[in-house]
């Protein structure tokens, strides 16, 4: 589904990503995690050409993404990203929220739309909220819209950049569950985050990154049980203290 061969970036001097190679397959669920500034959220945000990359190649369900003749508004519908911070429309209510890419970018008709946007809403566990704005809800409802928003547009897969990061503890829970529940079902996803615990439960394999560099690619147990870099080693016994 998502094959990354040598990828590089830089800015200026300084290298972001240096030789990054990996592959997701269909239905896999891969963690991306490593220290701040390791490259992990620029890697995800080339996978759908939200940032551009000097060298190498991402080849997302047969489409390069790097080729100048690929229509990259296109395949960014078909490649369900959740942010950090939300990314909602403030001035547009949740059901708006739901149905304006839908409608514009699928040309679904504003009733179709509108009945998958609730349908999602439901399944995410905020229907009640529907003609709410987004500064009427908490963070992790937001996030939540925010996942809905992106399962609306049927995506092939999905990418998480950090989604639990700017919430209070007690929310993360709610986006967490929600994001389990997509695993479960199959969904090819890729995740940068902290959430260990979520990692140990929900990933196929996990990426270990350091200076922009794939440290360590390993299955879940393998990484967890017996990591193979004195880096990866450190990380694992700070984060796991907490």
């Amino acid at each position: 589904m998502i094959k990354i061969a040598n990828v590089s970036k830089h800015y200026g001097d300084f290298k972001v990503l240096t030789d990054c190679t990996t592959e997701v397959s269909k239905g896999e669920v891969i963690v991306v995690c490593g220290p701040s500034g390791s490259g992990k959220s620029t890697l995800i945000k080339c996978v759908n050409g939200l940032e551009p990359f000097q060298s190498g190649e991402i080849i997302v369900n047969g489409i390069s993404v790097g080729d100048p003749k690929t229509n990259l508004s296109k395949l960014r519908a078909h490649v369900g990203m959740v942010f950090q911070n939300f990314e909602l429309f403030p001035h547009m209510s949740i059901t708006e929220n739901l149905s304006v890419a839908q409608i514009k970018v699928l040309k679904r008709g504003k009733d179709e739309a509108m009945e998958k946007g609730l349908a999602l809403l439901d399944r995410v566990g905020l229907k009640e909220h529907a003609h709410k704005y987004p500064g009427q809800l908490s963070g992790g409802q937001q996030q939540r819209v925010a996942i809905a928003r992106a399962l609306a547009m049927d995506p092939i897969c999905m990418l998480f950049d950090e989604p639990t990061s700017a919430l209070d503890p007690e929310m993360v829970n709610e986006v967490l569950d929600v994001m389990t529940e997509l695993a479960q079902e199959g969904m090819t996803m890729m995740c940068v985050t902290h959430e260990m615990g979520f990692a140990r439960r929900v990933a196929d394999r996990v990426i270990f990154m350091d200076r922009g560099q794939i440290v360590e690619d390993d299955d879940k147990e393998a990484f967890f049980q017996n990591p193979r870099s004195e880096r990866a080693q450190q990380f694992l016994a700070k984060i796991l203290q907490h």
